[in-house]
């Protein structure tokens, strides 16, 4: 089997990955993602794509991530995973598709208007 290239997006957060077959390492950045992603509810989202299909140490991905905050990063690798595993074999897609793993969070954050302190706060009002 080939290395599969992917990209996932969340946010302002772009992961770029490279998956093979393997013994299950995941290095992002050049580092592994233990030391990349330091808490457990992070390290099981990247995780989240592999468990769903029972293929945790099949693997062995390569992660470059750029952008955003760690949590936005993470969700990026979880969807990039995800996209991976579906090319390299079509019926994981039910599976996945089911779990919610697929589907790219569109939500951004809001732009901040010209005359306002931020995207919906407003300056303060004074009557008189």
């Amino acid at each position: 089997m080939s290395i599969t290239h992917s990209i996932g997006r969340r946010k302002t957060s772009i992961a770029r990955i490279y998956l093979e077959a393997g013994k299950g390492t995941i290095t992002v950045n050049k580092r592994d993602y233990k030391e990349y992603f330091p808490t457990g509810p992070l390290q099981y989202i990247v995780n989240q794509s592999q468990e769903a299909i029972n293929a945790k140490d099949a693997f062995d991905i390569v992660v470059n991530v750029t952008g955003g905050g760690i949590t936005g990063q993470a969700e990026a690798v979880r969807l990039a995973v995800a996209r991976a595993l579906v090319k390299i074999n079509e019926e994981h897609k039910s599976t996945l598709r089911k779990a919610g793993l697929l589907t790219r969070d569109p939500r951004m954050v809001e732009r901040k208007k010209p005359g306002q302190k931020k995207a919906r706060k407003r300056f303060q009002f004074s009557k008189r």
